[in-house]
């Protein structure tokens, strides 16, 4: 037996016994907002394109525009309690400091304005840029201390990435054990690989559940027929039935795969549950 998404299916006759047949879904709030601090522009530039990816996948207006950090100085707490999830970008500057090492707004806030925030179970991420050729022992350090201030107020963590062989970096205080705190990115190097990074992180983000309500949790029942989707912010998950035969697919299924469903554009994106790393979007 092989696992497939149940909509590339020929026939109803190719399922197994509907008594072993289930649906998942859960409702996905889209209350997302992206904060950054820049000094060039690059930061800007990839919080653009994480915005739009999820605009992409979850359907457009689903997160607002990313939001500059120098512009909330003062009302970090509102703007952070304006969305379930929160995504928080930095570049590095202060190349190889201890501390304020984003040379933005962020080092204004981190050990003053942020100390005082409610964000015990917020859900939050983080990016961040930096250039691994000219300063290959301090590679986006400051993604590192973004991440850790964020952890000592007691956030819920998403997005970790492995480091894989298209970094050429030495160090990174942004780096734990085979793991970066979250998505890193070289613009003055790389450029050219931050979609696919992109893409594969925002991805990654859906299938941790990142986006969804609450813990994230979903209710499983009897496939009965279709789950019910209301409104812009609800997305149903589908999970994998065993099939008797193989239809032609773009992917492999040797893993299990799990189908993100927006009703709003008509796609559906699958996301391999082993890895949480490959992923595919289908229209149908």
């Amino acid at each position: 037996m092989k696992l497939y998404p149940l909509f590339l299916l020929p026939t109803a006759s190719a399922f197994a016994p509907t008594a072993f047949l289930r649906r998942q879904h859960t409702s996905l709030d889209a209350s997302v907002g992206i904060v950054f601090g820049t000094s060039t522009g690059s930061t800007e530039e990839v919080a653009d394109a994480i915005a739009s990816r999820i605009n992409e996948v979850l359907g457009s207006g689903s997160c607002d525009p990313p939001i500059c950090v120098d512009n909330v100085v003062g009302t970090l707490s509102s703007t952070f309690s304006t969305y379930s999830s929160v995504i928080c970008g930095t570049p590095t500057w202060n190349t190889g400091a201890e501390t304020e090492r984003s040379g933005t707004a962020w080092d204004e806030v981190y050990y003053g304005e942020m100390g005082d925030l409610k964000l015990e179970g917020k859900k939050v991420a983080v990016f961040g840029l930096g250039d691994q050729e000219s300063y290959g022992e301090n590679y986006a350090d400051a993604s590192g201390e973004l991440y850790d201030v964020l952890q000592s107020l007691g956030v819920k963590s998403f997005g970790e990435t492995t480091v894989d062989d298209s970094y050429v970096h030495e160090e990174s205080k942004a780096q734990r054990g085979d793991k970066f705190v979250g998505l890193l990115c070289d613009q003055a190097n790389q450029d050219d690989l931050t979609p696919g990074r992109v893409e594969r992180w925002v991805d990654q983000l859906v299938a941790e559940g990142f986006f969804a309500d609450g813990a994230g949790t979903a209710e499983t029942q009897q496939a009965d027929g279709d789950v019910e989707v209301v409104g812009r912010d609800k997305i149903t998950v589908e999970v994998l039935k065993e099939v008797e035969e193989a239809p032609s697919s773009p992917v492999s299924f040797d893993a299990t795969w799990k189908g993100y469903r927006n009703e709003k554009k008509g796609s559906t994106l699958w996301v391999n549950q082993e890895n949480r790393v490959e992923s595919y979007t289908t229209q149908n």
